[in-house]
């Protein structure tokens, strides 16, 4: 199974990322938007739409405020197993570090998968510190 890794700061602070990552139905407007285009919420998953076409079933997992951590699993896809998980740690006042790790089969997924992830950390770093600017 490939593991696929990215880590990143975002200059906001971790509670008000974590509002924004733990809202799984409002990924297209307050996360990621621009990277994820449309969502529609079904029962525990969300349909999105990515800015490149492709389209996702997310099936949440688990939301846990104590960690700050949210898991989901992609299904119906072309991969056997997609698994994912984001979590945030405080870096201090303004500052938090993003961690998203992505368990993938068949392994030959994990390199287009990781080009989208890549695009996926551009655009929420860039909508979560936006979202936090002094005004």
């Amino acid at each position: 199974m490939a593991t696929i890794y990215k880590e990143f700061n975002v200059n906001a602070g971790v509670e008000d990322v974590w509002d924004a990552l733990r809202d799984f139905g409002a990924v297209h407007q307050r996360l990621a938007p621009g990277f994820v285009t449309a969502c529609v919420m079904e029962e525990d998953a969300r349909v999105i739409r990515f800015a490149n076409g492709m389209s996702a079933r997310e099936l949440l997992v688990g939301i846990d405020d104590t960690l700050r951590r949210l898991s989901y699993s992609a299904v119906g896809g072309m991969a056997t197993h997609h698994n994912a998980s984001a979590q945030l740690f405080e870096l201090g006042p303004g500052r938090t570090r993003f961690v998203w790790i992505t368990d993938v089969l068949p392994d030959a997924m994990a390199a287009p998968i990781a080009a989208m992830m890549e695009q996926g950390v551009a655009a929420m770093s860039r909508a979560l510190e936006s979202a936090h600017e002094p005004g």
